[in-house]
């Protein structure tokens, strides 16, 4: 396909740079991850050079730049749908939240510290610049921004510090189209209230709304549409139904309830522990794709139960999760499928939880010296100032228990995490995956070789891989690994849902409201 380059173009001593188009919604979780990544896609399709754009992102979901420079996972996702490769320009600032009121914070894909709630009108003087330049580079390297807002823009008790709404409509003029959930009830009067809260040249940049979420007799609605749009002057570019045949990486843990159920036949329980501070849950979605796979998250102790695998995630504050995991009782119940020789994998902070001991001499964590790890895995890890963050390509090694039948197979994952672990003497845990590049150990597994602990994030992603583990927890408990996927492809989900979009929007509106003629 042609692309139409509309980017930089350098007239004399003027520049015209790529159009940028922002979505924002009334609330949390109304569709504007969903929204940015189909638009990606459509626009793409049509021949444009394209990039998403999130200026501070929320979330334990993270990803990793080619460069080995950490991003939200949804611009990750977002940039694959435009069918190019993430840069950290796309995320200039992520908060990984590490308490009710604390996050660490990520700045051009390094850590850069802490910050606190209260440090809203701090964190733009020192951010805005940042923020300010991410986006301008951008609209030097593509045609088409589509921007992503967070929450709503009309908290307005935190506009002052606003480095991620308003603020970035303004500065790159660019129209806005407002989404609200039609699901949740009382659409009008949030789309509405936004409205009027926003400052007057902010409303001056809303172009349109988006209506998400419908469920229903679309005639039942039109006369409302029609209403409203008379009530404000702005018109409603359309209605997307409730989609649930679309799969596309959540951004946050919001919507992980939900658990797969296969069709028919007894299937592998797969119980996925959910510490307080899960990070990176959506590796796993592949495992609810298999038809012999019921996938679930536990939460409490009492949803534990007998499952066939237990898996124990990332997460982003490793000793004060496995503190959480002690008082609920779960971490009991781990310790007690573990000593039934059940299977058992730890990825990340859950492969650190795993071990015997986590050293913290620099503070990098806890104010703890040495914590007690669960002792299933015989090794040690010590956290480090400075988090690893890469792409990283395997090979399995290991040939027994859970790996029996895989090795020699290669994945491709990636790393996030500040800890270094290792087996604390020869006759400890056995190394039993490797980076192509060589470095220090990247997975062990127990004598049993039922207990697998790995840094590498996306495992479950390599069908190979993961029809050799199924295969062998199935062994092990007598059951049926089932089928694979069925031929699941990501690049079709993102094609099915820019299909619905030009389906139920006005993308003429659309092109004609960001000043770019239709491919």
């Amino acid at each position: 396909m042609l692309t139409l380059r509309i980017g930089i173009q350098s007239l004399g001593e003027f520049t015209i740079a790529a159009r940028v188009l922002m979505i924002q919604g009334t609330g949390s979780s109304v569709g504007k991850s969903f929204l940015v990544t189909g638009l990606c896609r459509l626009f793409a399709q049509d021949g444009y050079a394209v990039a998403p754009f999130k200026a501070q992102n929320m979330s334990l979901n993270s990803g990793v730049t080619p460069d080995g420079l950490e991003i939200g996972r949804a611009q990750v996702v977002q940039a694959e749908a435009a069918g190019v490769e993430p840069q950290v320009e796309m995320n200039p600032v992520l908060l990984k939240p590490e308490g009710e009121r604390r996050s660490q914070l990520v700045a051009m894909g390094k850590m850069a510290g802490e910050v606190q709630a209260m440090d809203f009108l701090t964190r733009r003087q020192r951010l805005w610049g940042t923020v300010r330049d991410a986006l301008d580079t951008l609209r030097g390297r593509f045609d088409i921004v589509v921007v992503e807002g967070a929450g709503s823009p009309a908290e307005i008790n935190l506009r002052a510090g606003d480095i991620v709404n308003m603020a970035v409509a303004l500065h790159a003029d660019a129209p806005v189209l407002l989404a609200g959930d039609i699901d949740k009830g009382g659409v009008f009067a949030s789309l509405y209230g936004t409205l009027a809260l926003v400052g007057e040249r902010e409303r001056e940049l809303i172009k349109g709304f988006i209506i998400n979420k419908f469920r229903g007799d679309i005639e039942l609605l039109k006369p409302g549409l029609t209403m409203f749009e008379e009530m404000t002057g702005v018109p409603v570019v359309g209605t997307l139904p409730y989609l649930t045949d679309v799969y596309v990486p959540e951004e946050d843990s919001a919507r992980m309830a939900r658990v797969s159920e296969p069709a028919d036949g007894r299937a592998l329980d797969v119980a996925i522990v959910a510490p307080p501070h899960l990070a990176n849950f959506d590796e796993f979605d592949p495992l609810a794709r298999r038809s012999g796979v019921r996938l679930r998250y536990v939460r409490r102790a009492p949803e534990f139960g007998t499952p066939d695998l237990m898996i124990l995630p990332g997460s982003k504050t490793t000793v004060g999760d496995l503190d959480a995991l002690r008082r609920s009782g779960i971490a009991a119940r781990v310790m007690r499928h573990i000593a039934d020789g059940l299977p058992t994998i730890g990825v990340c902070g859950g492969m650190q939880m795993l071990g015997k001991t986590i050293r913290d001499p620099h503070g990098v964590e806890s104010n703890r010296p040495v914590v007690e790890g669960l002792g299933a895995l015989d090794i040690e890890t010590e956290m480090m100032r400075d988090k690893t963050t890469t792409r990283t390509r395997v090979r399995v090694t290991g040939d027994s228990g859970l790996l029996a039948g895989a090795a020699g197979l290669d994945f491709t994952g990636y790393e996030i995490h500040v800890g270094v672990s290792d087996s604390r003497d020869s006759r400890g845990a056995a190394a039993v995956m490797e980076r192509a590049d060589g470095g220090a150990p990247i997975a062990f597994v127990d004598e049993s070789g039922m207990v697998v602990g790995s840094y590498v994030h996306d495992m479950f992603k390599d069908e190979a891989v993961t029809s050799a583990i199924l295969a062998n927890v199935a062994s092990a408990v007598g059951a049926d690994a089932g089928d694979d996927a069925g031929g699941f492809s990501q690049d079709a989900e993102y094609d099915k849902l820019a299909a619905y979009l030009r389906e139920n929007l006005d993308m003429g509106l659309v092109y004609k409201t960001i000043g770019v003629s239709r491919a």
